[in-house]
């Protein structure tokens, strides 16, 4: 037995979930913004006066497509007040979902 299973069986299993995915998420999270370090100096090779290859041009678009992919979770935590929008949020993508499929 570990010291953590006491502490388990006191917590109810829908708050373990809500838990364990809200940490899942924090990793996927850091995980792309780790995956995006090498945006900048790729960025400001342009800016100091060198050219981009077709292989960098290609890497800048995959960083911007991932960052796109994250920016609705870092509006949704970063605006104040934005844990009331939460459930708007969540009908919003919904709704961009089933538009979508039409």
């Amino acid at each position: 037995m570990t010291a953590r299973q006491p502490f388990d069986s006191v917590v109810p299993g829908w708050w373990q979930q809500l838990v364990r995915s809200q940490r899942r998420e924090v990793r996927r999270i850091l995980a792309e913004l780790v995956a995006t370090r090498g945006l900048m100096p790729l960025l400001m090779k342009a800016r100091n006066g060198g050219q981009w290859t077709l292989a960098e041009r290609e890497e800048i678009l995959l960083h911007l497509r991932r960052m796109a992919h994250l920016s609705p979770y870092l509006v949704a935590l970063l605006l104040p007040g934005s844990v009331f929008f939460l459930p708007v949020y969540a009908w919003w993508l919904d709704r961009r979902r089933l538009n979508r499929l039409d």
